[in-house]
């Protein structure tokens, strides 16, 4: 299938892979884990895989993994918080400012 996305933790790169039906690198969000708190820094689309949804799939695994693991989410990167003020859905991840 065409577009087929497969998304996985690659832990041993601190980062969240999604891959075509063929095993190709479509796109990934970097991340940092701290005790009870995942930060997502850098999130990228390969350029002949833009348009296809792919970050958002991503950012979909990456916050439903955080949730189940009883992790708050910082968004560190600019399409996280961009996506997480539009899915509001995950407000509740979402790590208070430190005052």
């Amino acid at each position: 299938m065409e577009n087929e996305i497969e998304v996985v933790d690659a832990k041993d790169r601190s980062r969240y892979e999604a891959h075509d039906a063929e095993g190709n690198l479509m796109g990934f969000v970097d991340y940092r884990l701290h005790p009870g708190v995942i930060s997502f820094l850098h999130a990228e689309t390969l350029p002949e895989f833009r348009g296809r949804g792919v970050a958002g799939t991503i950012a979909t695994k990456s916050l439903d993994d955080a949730r189940a693991l009883g992790l708050r989410v910082k968004p560190a990167c600019p399409f996280y918080q961009s996506f997480l003020e539009e899915h509001t859905e995950y407000a509740d991840l979402v790590k208070e400012p430190q005052q």
